[in-house]
């Protein structure tokens, strides 16, 4: 199973936040480039960034800062934040990113994320963050009609190449991923999913390593590194174990 660290930058710090909330956001100390070096040193493979702050204004404002981090590590990177249009996931994918994650603009417009399926094969990421099964948009600000299924079932044959099902109530809390919800997203994709929001401790990764013939294909990492809950070198025996 892939395990993918996460970097999320706010104000050009690594920052995390619980529940969504920008309110809560805590900074640390490690500058984002510094982290993903230390990440590809402890034998990662993968690497999951968010550029906070394009998410809140709908542009790519940690564009440098992810530039550089792209050309010094050595690791399949999918990036989101911000992402709205076809010239700006261009910019990411001559960079070398892996993935690139649209969101806001993909729930809003879903001939968009059709046209960026068909233009960027195996490279467009759907991003589905949700509160209590409804999707949420804008930084996670503003929540809209469907539910998180339904939307799937509407795009499902669009060509995503990944989905990364958020539980927007569990982010941040290490309480423990929503397993159920990610598994009923799993069971009708046509694409493999991630595992995101609540992970808490290596107990949560074995878990949903329970899940990898499932159509679940990675879990995401966050909070419960940078408060040091989980070691990145007890994490790290996790990747091919």
């Amino acid at each position: 199973m892939k395990i993918l660290p996460a970097i999320d930058i706010r104000n050009k710090k690594c920052v995390r936040l619980v529940k969504g909330d920008f309110s809560k956001s805590v900074e640390y100390f490690n500058t984002p480039l510094d982290q993903a070096l230390l990440y590809e040193r402890h034998g990662f493979k993968n690497l999951h960034i968010v550029d906070l702050d394009g998410a809140r204004k709908g542009d790519l404002v940690h564009f440098d800062i992810i530039a550089q981090i792209l050309s010094t590590v050595n690791l399949e990177v999918e990036i989101g934040g911000g992402i709205r249009n076809l010239e700006n996931i261009k910019k990411y994918i001559d960079l070398g990113a892996e993935k690139v994650i649209l969101g806001t603009a993909a729930i809003k417009d879903k001939n968009f994320l059709k046209e960026a399926c068909n233009k960027f094969k195996n490279k467009i990421a759907l991003g589905l963050d949700a509160r209590s099964g409804f999707l949420s948009i804008d930084a996670w600000s503003d929540e809209m009609g469907p539910t998180t299924l339904e939307y799937l079932r509407d795009i499902n044959n669009f060509g995503v190449s990944r989905i990364i099902y958020t539980d927007i109530n569990l982010d941040g809390t290490k309480l423990g991923p929503n397993y159920k919800r990610t598994e009923e997203i799993a069971k009708i994709s046509n694409c493999p999913v991630i595992i995101s929001g609540g992970v808490g401790n290596l107990d949560h990764i074995k878990k949903a390593k329970e899940f990898q013939n499932k159509n679940i294909e990675g879990i995401i990492v966050g909070k419960a590194i940078y408060d040091e809950k989980i070691k990145l070198d007890d994490l790290a025996k996790e990747i091919d174990a």
